[in-house]
């Protein structure tokens, strides 16, 4: 006879193979020399017998029993249609006959052990369990009809109580999401994507804490040299030091000593390495014509509350459905119909139905998805040569969401499956379930998250989070200005209400001998002019100008008015105090109406002032 590739492969791996089972399950039902336990017809096909006489005797035995006992015999064994693991085809003579990998291992062991079979298929295309018994695969298991079912039955608890899992898992099934390939990044988050959430939360950490550090180091350093020339700025200027820098603005903070400068140069480099990571990251994301993906976990369609597809009858059903499984916390959705459980068995059909036209999640299994996304890329591609977006409507997303080991099954009691194990464990160690599994699809990946020979156009939505940061900062601006306003009314009353008499009668003989007085001869008044710094008195010509006045009546003025000078909380004498506001210097006086006015200190700004109010 004819040896198949099959066969040819695993006879290297079993010329010395020796098969050690462990001890058969409690309650298991084997033969006895008769073959069977009640006398029944052999023609039955039922392998049972009495559990204590297979622990007695040597197994060995018990298994050159078995296989005399099925070879030439027809079995009845029940699958599913699901593709391209086991499904079934009809002939023009109306025979039913299995097909796919489940398949191939039982023509496997059908040559090995002789045997012939007949496909079965339930009522209804579904595994089976506590709610939905009638018509389903372990009815037939469990109730005798059939010796085996040959197809990838995943191994779930609901149905442990009415069927007998093969003890070689075959392999472990993973269930993935394809929805909608995505036109621009999920949720318009393309400008957080260059860096990990871990990366975002450092840099955050890094803002807030710099700003503190360096103001604390800076007068430490002061109080342990005695440095009087470092004047340390206050906290809320090194805040927007560090702030100005992350945003690659300057800065008016100037600090003389070589410690502070290191300190700032520091901050400065560690910026400037980010943001130049953060530009490259940034430009290839969206130039790419790779997507981040709305849904990739459990957690994904739970939040956004999204529909979602998947076969009726499978294992994410009864995962779903079962309170200890993984993925019961989806039971919520499916009570509220967010979740379709579709009995048509083409997945072409359910893809393109559900996701393409609904926007739905598909949930399946991994060789059936694939398969069915290189069929639809296969017929796309006849219609459209060069456009991958039409060839790719679709994208998987990387990660499981949900993983079962899967196997054969047997009514409880038989004990043909360990007959079969160990030429199905050989099948699984050397990877040839593996191969058969995808042994029609290409290499290369389908339709993956990539296309790298499309060129990526920005659209609107990849910008969106740059709309959403516009409107808070505008929003916040609000707020501010809106408290800022606020804040100076409170303020107003609470000056006016608090303010003494004899300030307001100091005030008013300020005032009056300031008019008297010849320093300022006009109540609209802009401020002195920059020489006044180093001249004294001000007084306005006839051509509206400021011009100088003798020091001397300056002087004279402040004796007989001191009240003026203490009422502001300016300095005594007549160059008033020097400040410095938003980085600039000025020097404030008082004008006769009781208002500050500032003159610029620095030369440009003191050129136009001078040029402005005074001849």
């Amino acid at each position: 006879m004819k040896m198949k590739g099959i066969e040819l492969m695993l006879a290297a791996l079993c010329l010395s193979c020796d098969f050690n089972a462990d001890d058969y399950p409690s309650g298991v039902l084997v033969m006895d020399e008769t073959y069977f336990t009640n006398g029944s017809d052999a023609e039955d096909g039922k392998v049972l017998t009495k559990a204590k006489e297979i622990v007695s005797s040597d197994k060995e035995v018990q298994l050159e029993k078995l296989r005399n006992w099925i070879n030439g015999r027809e079995l009845q064994i029940a699958t599913l249609e699901d593709y391209p693991l086991s499904y079934t085809e009809v002939l023009g003579n109306g025979t039913r006959v299995g097909s796919g990998v489940a398949f191939e291992l039982i023509d496997f062991l059908k040559e090995k052990f002789n045997f012939t079979y007949k496909v079965v298929v339930p009522g209804f295309n579904i595994i089976g369990g506590t709610v939905d018994y009638t018509n389903s695969l372990i009815e037939l298991l469990n109730g005798s009809q059939v010796h085996m079912a040959a197809a990838f039955l995943p191994l779930l608890s609901d149905q442990r109580g009415y069927i007998f899992y093969s003890t070689v898992i075959l392999d472990e099934g993973e269930w993935i999401m394809v929805m909608q390939r995505p036109h621009e990044s999920a949720s318009g988050s393309g400008l957080l994507a260059p860096f990990d959430y871990r990366v975002w939360t450092l840099i955050l950490v890094s803002f807030l804490a710099v700003g503190p550090i360096i103001y604390i180091l800076i007068i430490l350093r002061n109080r342990l040299t005695g440095d009087t020339e470092q004047k340390p700025y206050s906290l809320g200027h090194y805040v927007w030091f560090v702030y100005g820098a992350l945003l690659k603005q300057g800065s008016v903070l100037s600090p003389i000593a070589d410690s502070t400068r290191l300190l700032f140069a520091t901050w400065w480099i560690f910026i400037t390495i980010l943001t130049s990571f953060y530009t490259a990251n940034l430009t290839a994301f969206l130039t790419l014509s790779q997507f981040t993906l709305p849904f990739n976990t459990v957690d994904d369609i739970l939040y956004k509350n999204k529909y979602f597809v998947t076969v009726r009858g499978g294992g994410v059903e009864y995962a779903i459905k079962t309170v200890n499984e993984s993925l019961y916390m989806l039971h919520y959705m499916a009570e509220n119909d967010r979740a379709v459980f579709s009995l048509d068995i083409n997945d072409t059909t359910n893809l393109r139905t559900y996701v393409e036209e609904q926007g739905f999640v598909f949930i399946r299994d991994r060789p059936a998805i694939t398969h069915t996304l290189y069929t639809d890329y296969r017929q796309r591609r006849a219609t459209s040569m060069n456009d991958e977006k039409v060839h790719c409507p679709f994208a998987q997303a990387k990660h499981p969401i949900l993983k079962k080991k899967r196997s054969f099954a047997y009514p409880i009691g038989s004990n043909l499956s360990h007959l079969f194990d160990r030429e199905l464990l050989n099948l699984v160690e050397s990877g040839i379930i593996k191969y058969l599994a995808v042994k029609n699809l290409p290499n290369a990946e389908i339709c993956p998250q990539n296309l790298g020979s499309t060129e990526r156009q920005l659209r609107n939505g990849d910008l969106i989070m740059t709309y959403y940061i516009t409107m808070v900062g505008f929003i916040v601006s609000l707020v501010i200005f809106i408290s800022e306003l606020l804040f100076r009314c409170i303020n107003q009353l609470w000056t006016r209400n608090n303010v003494n008499d004899a300030v307001a009668k100091q005030k008013a003989s300020v005032s009056k001998g300031y008019n008297q007085g010849l320093i300022l001869t006009m109540k609209a008044t802009p401020p002195p002019p920059y020489q006044s710094i180093f001249t004294g008195g001000i007084e306005r010509n006839a051509g509206n100008k400021w011009k100088h006045v003798f020091g001397s009546k300056t002087r004279q003025l402040s004796r007989e008015y001191p009240g003026f000078i203490s009422t502001t909380g300016l300095t005594t004498g007549s160059h008033g105090i020097r400040r410095i506001i938003n980085g600039r210097e000025y020097m404030m006086y008082q004008a006769p109406n009781g208002e500050t006015q500032l003159i610029p200190v620095r030369a440009p700004s003191a050129t136009l002032f001078q040029y402005t109010y005074v001849d």
